[in-house]
């Protein structure tokens, strides 16, 4: 007796699995703050406390995630409601249902384990690039490629700022203005290399430099090779995408 071909509406059925799967990850990852409150590592988290980390970009920045929390349950629940069943959907599902899904349980996490916490934020950013390099570049553009790269773009920066503060914070190596250095400069790495293997993400390339910014910003006065160094990255991610939206 043969094997029955496989139905398409088995096809179906798994594609709304996938898709339900992320919009259950992208609420829960948006509901985490109600639940969890989290300001930021403790000082105290660390061996050597880490007090106004020269890596840290300054606190305002951290508003970024109101957007992307609103962001990707609009992304998620439209592709569940519209585009379930979608080929073009499909390549980013699994990668965004394990990058929130980590993500909905990550600041538990981090209030017990800054070094869980830097391992699973590097999972929850490398999750978030593959989607963002399997997402198409213009279909449903605004609730697919968009919101997927505004999250992976600071996923970027926050995960190098995670890498110097735990090697900071352990004492690991050059100290906090050698760490913040590091962490600037694989964050920037990071960012360039996406960019250019991604394609066009303006969003991501915005999240990059808002970070950035952030970190001139938190150095303004104390660290004047950083805020250079700070600005200067911010620049030359920014340009592209700049360039980018101007020619349409």
């Amino acid at each position: 007796m043969s094997d029955l071909p496989p139905s398409p509406d088995d096809a179906t059925d798994t594609a709304r699995m996938k898709a339900a799967l992320v919009a259950a990850a992208a609420v829960a990852f948006a509901a985490a703050p109600l639940a969890v409150p989290f300001d930021g590592f403790e000082p105290g988290a660390y061996p050597v406390p880490q007090d106004d980390p020269p890596v840290q970009p300054a606190g305002y920045a951290f508003g970024i995630w109101g957007p992307i929390y609103l962001w990707l349950v609009a992304h998620a629940l439209y592709g569940l409601v519209r585009r379930s069943d979608s080929a073009r959907w499909e390549g980013t599902r699994w990668p965004m249902a394990l990058s929130l899904a980590v993500g909905a349980g990550w600041l538990a996490i981090a209030q017990v384990s800054p070094i869980w916490a830097t391992v699973l934020i590097w999972v929850m950013l490398l999750s978030a690039l593959l989607a963002l390099w399997r997402a198409p570049e213009r279909e449903d553009r605004w609730l697919l490629r968009a919101p997927i790269s505004l999250y992976a773009g600071w996923l970027t920066a926050a995960s190098w700022v995670a890498v110097g503060l735990l090697g900071a914070g352990y004492g690991v190596g050059p100290g906090e203005v050698g760490w913040a250095w590091i962490g600037l400069a694989g964050a920037l790495a990071t960012a360039l290399a996406v960019t250019r293997l991604a394609g066009p993400a303006p969003f991501y390339a915005a999240a990059v430099a808002w970070a950035l910014i952030a970190v001139a910003v938190a150095n303004w006065g104390a660290q004047w090779g950083l805020v250079a160094a700070a600005l200067g990255g911010a620049a030359v991610v920014a340009a592209p995408a700049l360039a980018r939206l101007r020619a349409g």
